[in-house]
């Protein structure tokens, strides 16, 4: 059963509304630390030096980056030009272009790999999966596709000494269908049965070890659960995903989001004001649909608390995650759209895309239990249209 928080009862129980939103964080011991900011009509990537909280120098780029990604065992970050289908590789050490290699006409995403040996890109034009090894920075390999991808996620075991081994495996949502890659025999397999699910697919997980794959189903307004661990060493992308089941939500799953240790998803999309709680393991259930923000879109977590963004509004709700509560709701600019969490989940850093830049929240700040309004600690222009961040520490 699903149990919604009502609006009202969360107003009689908080004097006022504040907030924050993020991504996922990185573990690291210690500062300084730079976010890399893909300013994606500015034609740049802005590296902020968290310690200044100043931009320490922009980085121009032949297109316009959407995506950045960081190198856990490496120097650089990685930058994406969709339209001119290139990657960017950046060095950390002097902050300019190090190496790029064109990998199509038209690009669209891209993800790492858990041992950072090779990197995987959509593309559009045409429409495959393209494999870089980053130690040459070379196109290793591509794998061509029936339609226009849509999102993409690659299989890692984190339960592996090295840190996160390739499995292998990869997902790959479309229009139609979802179908998982067999990336060591480059190997398309069939659309995963689905029989209640009629399309569109929108962004597609793997659960922590890579054993089940969530997939958003758009268009049904569900979240459907794939069990994609391999029977066999045998087993190809084509065997190996059984259904588990079909999840209804009160909104369109457009953006999802794990909290740290994977055993809670928070889901937005149009539809509701509201965040839907998912348990994903064991029997996968929804638990709770928590009214907060206005038309809610990305999200981001730190240890124990949920940021949640209003693009439209321009503010960032906060849920403390044990209680799921709204605990905070703070104006943080125009359009905010990305946000992520600093190393040891000491600042929120909030991209705005129509006022070109980043808010920043003190998150020790924000009182976990009780209302507190979040006050920004600074806001720091940062070029046009800032649309994603990494981060990595200097040197």
């Amino acid at each position: 059963m699903v149990t919604v928080i009502s609006r009202r009862s969360l107003l009689t129980s908080l004097p006022a509304a504040s907030l924050a939103f993020s991504a996922c964080r990185r573990t690291a011991p210690a500062y300084p630390w730079y976010a890399y900011i893909a300013n994606q009509e500015g034609e740049a990537i802005a590296a902020l030096d968290l310690e200044v909280m100043a931009v320490a120098k922009h980085i121009p780029l032949k297109g316009s980056p959407t995506e950045v990604l960081t190198a856990e065992t490496r120097p650089v970050v990685y930058a994406l030009t969709p339209d001119t289908g290139t990657l960017h590789e950046i060095s950390t050490g002097d902050l300019h272009v190090a190496r790029q290699v064109k990998v199509a006409t038209r690009a669209h995403s891209m993800a790492l790999a858990g041992d950072e040996k090779m990197l995987y890109i959509t593309a559009l034009d045409p429409p495959s999966l393209v494999a870089v090894a980053v130690d040459s920075m070379q196109v290793a390999w591509k794998l061509g596709f029936p339609e226009m991808p849509v999102n993409l996620a690659i299989g890692v075991d984190r339960n592996e000494p090295n840190g996160g081994a390739d499995l292998q495996l990869a997902a790959i949502s479309f229009g139609t269908c979802v179908r998982l890659v067999d990336l060591q025999h480059q190997q398309l397999g069939n659309p995963l049965a689905a029989p209640a699910a009629t399309g569109t697919w929108g962004q597609v997980r793997f659960l922590s070890g890579a054993e089940t794959l969530i997939a958003a189903n758009l268009v049904d307004q569900q979240v459907s659960l794939y069990r994609t661990a391999p029977h066999s060493k045998t087993d190809t992308a084509q065997t190996s995903a059984q259904l588990i089941t079909h999840l209804p939500i009160a909104v369109r799953p457009d953006n999802l989001c794990f909290n740290h240790d994977g055993g809670q998803l928070f889901v937005t999309g149009e539809g509701m004001d509201a965040v839907v709680v998912i348990y994903p393991f064991d029997t996968p259930r929804v638990a709770e649909t928590v009214l907060a923000g206005h038309a809610p879109g990305a999200m981001g977590v730190s240890d124990s608390l949920l940021f949640v963004a209003s693009p439209e509004s321009g503010d960032i709700s906060i849920l403390n995650i044990p209680t799921r509560k709204v605990i905070a709701i703070t104006q943080v600019g125009s359009d905010p759209g990305f946000i992520t969490i600093t190393p040891n989940d000491r600042y929120a850093l909030v991209l705005n895309r129509k006022s070109g830049d980043v808010a920043v929240i003190r998150i020790a700040d924000i009182a976990p239990n009780r209302y507190k309004a979040a006050g920004l600690l600074t806001v720091i222009p940062v070029g046009s249209k800032p649309v994603s961040a990494a981060l990595h520490s200097v040197g």
